[in-house]
């Protein structure tokens, strides 16, 4: 690799050293990050700082759609504290487009742009204001065009095209070229089946488009060093993804390009795709000065993807004593401009979108279009969200229409480990999808009416409004409602997902130490703290360093499909392993001679001491490794192979894991003023096994607000027809707080899946998914009132739509 002089800015991610933290898997180990974050003392990626930098800006689009006529920068140039101005015609590299798989996406907009908001011109100042108010002087002539907002204007006869000349591999199996993709999944006779059906529900669904709102804005710092390569100091979910879009398009060799991860203020799939990194990098190298970029929050919701809209059609059909019969379904997702995610999202959105049941006779087709709306790709759940928000009110539907408890109809077609899915693959490992329910369901409710138990001290927020003070109680009705939901777990449809991870032990001061350094992007999930617990289980070692993730060791992949602590935490296993090995080598060549259970014992590694799985001390750490080089390991790892989709059919093993959640979810309603409090979200969840059972619980309640939040309140506003996004602020979008959520109570299940390490189950996503349908139940069942859209809000609880 090239010698480079690398300065270290302010604010850089350093060693996190946990001291004489006893515990491994299993244990609620604290997370060394928490301390700092709780009291604000944490280095986000917006804390860097560079003594020489420059700021950056991007000048975004204010048209949704249109032909670019000219772009004049001189009044920007000629700014005092300007540095640089960069338009399309002045990017370095042939390579000017990136992309998660299809590379549709333009650094900065050529000839045209295609959504609001969409990148055209950079500046690099001396000053976060002198930048903002020189790109306000670039001069952009636009000539709109007509805008494809919805599958109607997207897929007409004379329909726009969003991307003339298509010529990625989905393009030649689409049937229109606003379709960025389409999976089918046929299985059985559904015409055959839906004969012996004594009762079909239909329903037309509409899932709004959701932002990951994550606290801390898109930001990072770009350096530019002596051998003419950069490094750059950025937020993200996949360090070495961004590596393989950025280097092309600077025209650099991948080794050129150092990434490190910085602090990252949440991500949910929205630091999946590249947002500034490659602007950053271009000022710096024009510049020669280091270049940093922060987003506010007007900026940042133009800066990344957000969840699919959706709109769905779903027909069941179902016998007399309850048993399903067939599922026609169709998904339609906006993508919005840029490919993105899509196509995997198209994926799992149909592969899933039978929902955790035995059917064996479906017909499901999943697409997602080309719009001029804003681009979407991941976000958690990916896919499975929107089908699980049909799937599910479509069961409650039957239930009612069979005169059947909703969750015992749930429970009499649930799946089971051996069941097969509409994609033909076996469920392998335990599906315990009725006992999740029966959980669910068995636990107490909490007490109706609370604010009338409380006395003279009642508290206004526990009343629909809260602290709005705009009710007291009457009109207030109790519903309660049910769901459950699937997902998958890790990269699906034969896609090669490996982690690597590299694990180095020495002696450091008489005491045996343990560094793991892998790529993981640490977004908040608590994988720092869960790779040191499996050091310290199979290395038997006390003090473990977590080595700040970069791209000087192998790719970790992304911190994203639940797959973090199942693929990287199966690399930190395995190369723990193997150095563990290496141990013992050292070992019974230095004592060998002295003792026969070197050569034929089960030895292990604990509390510093190699010993027999008898439990007699053979040697300390210490002792073996004195005088010895630092044992030093790399390893990939790999999860059992899948297959993609066949296109006709969508059969074939795509995925690796399955994951199941269950919500109960208990509501009062205001129905004079349409105003919703969720009191309780009780949840059970199959964690497979519980590495850390309090990050655990932590993911399980934070997937199922995020899914309380797109229920009531949470959806992103565009204009259909002039595709502009109506509220970009945390003023117009709202999220749930701490007087939004309610008592979630976790009900944790370890059923092992022998396939993965530990027997864990990727966690992350699984709550995220039933968690909006069971708030909508319960509001529908406290209402009467049919709910098919997501967010609900309160004209459509009041009839004044």
């Amino acid at each position: 690799m090239a010698q480079h002089t690398r300065t270290t800015p302010a604010g850089t991610p350093t060693d996190v050293t946990q001291d004489h933290v006893k515990g491994g898997i299993g244990e609620s180990t604290l997370r060394p990050d928490g301390t700092l974050k709780v009291t604000g003392e944490f280095a986000y990626s917006s804390d860097m700082w560079h003594e020489d930098m420059l700021w950056g800006q991007t000048l975004r689009s204010t048209v949704a759609h249109a032909e670019i006529v000219s772009i004049d920068t001189s009044e920007a140039l000629a700014t005092s504290g300007v540095y640089a101005v960069l338009t399309y015609d002045d990017l370095p590299a042939a390579m000017k487009n990136y992309g998660l798989e299809i590379q549709d996406t333009p650094v900065l907009a050529h000839g045209k742009v295609r959504h609001h908001g969409e990148p055209v011109a950079l500046v690099a100042a001396d000053h976060p204001e002198t930048a903002r108010r020189a790109a306000a002087k670039i001069k952009i002539e636009y000539r709109e065009l007509p805008v494809v907002t919805d599958e109607a204007s997207a897929l007409a006869p004379d329909a726009p095209l969003v991307h003339e000349g298509r010529d990625d591999h989905h393009s030649g199996h689409v049937p229109h070229p606003n379709i960025v993709h389409r999976q089918p999944i046929v299985r059985g006779n559904v015409a055959e089946a839906r004969k012996r059906a004594d009762v079909i529900v239909e329903g037309e669904y509409v899932f709004g488009m959701q932002d990951q709102a994550f606290l801390g804005p898109e930001s990072g710092l770009a350096v530019p060093a002596e051998d003419g390569g950069v490094d750059l100091y950025v937020a993200t979910q996949w360090l070495h993804s961004d590596l393989k879009q950025i280097a092309p398009v600077l025209g650099l060799p991948e080794d050129k390009v150092r990434m490190t991860l910085s602090g990252v203020g949440g991500a949910f799939g929205g630091r999946e795709d590249i947002s500034m990194q490659i602007h950053a990098c271009l000022l710096a190298l024009r510049t020669g000065k280091p270049v940093k970029i922060v987003y506010n929050r007007f900026e940042s919701f133009f800066g990344h993807v957000h969840r699919h809209p959706a709109k769905l059609h779903y027909e069941h059909g179902a016998t007399k004593d309850g048993k399903l019969t067939h599922l026609k379904a169709r998904i339609v997702l906006d993508g919005g401009a840029y490919a993105s995610a899509s196509p995997a999202v198209v994926g799992n959105a149909s592969s899933l979108g039978a929902g955790p049941y035995v059917v064996d006779d479906v017909e499901i087709e999943a697409v997602a279009l080309y719009t001029n709306n804003p681009p979407c790709g991941a976000m958690r759940g990916f896919g499975a969200v929107q089908a699980c928000f049909a799937y599910e009110a479509q069961m409650d539907k039957l239930a009612a229409k069979l005169g059947m408890d909703p969750v015992e109809f749930r429970r009499l077609n649930a799946m089971e480990q051996g069941t097969l899915m509409p994609t033909g693959q076996v469920v392998d490992s335990p599906a315990p999808v009725a006992e999740l329910l029966r959980r669910v369901k068995a636990r107490p409710l909490p007490p109706e009416r609370q604010w009338e138990t409380a006395g003279e001290g009642a508290d206004v927020r526990a009343l629909p409004g809260g602290l709005s003070n705009t009710t007291h109680g009457e009109g207030v009705v109790r519903g309660v409602g049910y769901a459950v939901g699937i997902k998958n777990v890790g990269f699906s449809e034969g896609f090669d997902d490996y982690s690597t991870a590299r694990v180095v032990l020495q002696v450091i001061n008489g005491e045996p130490v343990a560094m793991v350094h892998t790529a993981m992007a640490e977004v908040g999930q608590g994988g720092v703290t869960v790779h040191a617990q499996i050091a310290r289980t199979e290395l038997g070692v006390t003090q473990v360093t977590i080595h700040p993730a970069d791209t000087q060791v192998g790719s970790a992949g992304s911190t994203s499909a639940s797959r973090q602590t199942y693929m990287t935490g199966g690399a930190v296993k395995n190369t723990c392993e193997a150095v563990r090995e290496k141990v013992l080598e050292i070992g019974r060549r230095k004592n060998g001679s002295y003792h026969p259970a070197w050569a034929t014992a089960e030895l292990l590694l604990e509390g510093g001491k190699v010993v027999t799985d008898g439990g007699e001390v053979l040697a300390t750490l210490a002792d073996v490794l004195e005088g010895e080089e630092p044992i030093d390991v790399e390893l990939e790892f790999r999860h059992r192979p899948t297959v993609p989709f066949d296109l006709r059919t969508g059969q074939g093993d795509g995925h690796v894991q399955y994951t199941f959640a269950a919500h109960r979810a208990v509501v009062e309603v205001d129905t004079e003023l349409g105003l919703v409090k969720v009191i309780e979200l009780a949840t059970a969840q199959d964690v497979g096994k519980a590495l850390n059972p309090l990050s655990v619980v932590g993911q399980i309640q934070g997937g199922t607000t995020q899914g309380l939040g797109v229920a009531v309140m949470e959806e992103i506003i565009v204009d259909p027809k002039t595709a502009k996004v109506r509220n970009p602020s945390f003023t117009d979008y709202l999220i749930p707080t701490i007087l939004d959520t309610p008592t979630i109570p976790v009900d944790v299940l370890e059923l092992a899946d022998d396939n993965a390490p530990y027997g864990l189950r990727g966690i992350g996503e699984a709550p995220t998914l039933s968690s909006t349908p069971a708030v909508l139940a319960a509001i529908r069942n406290a209402t009467g009132l049919e709910l098919n859209k997501t967010p609900v809000r309160p004209e459509a609880l009041t009839g004044t739509l």
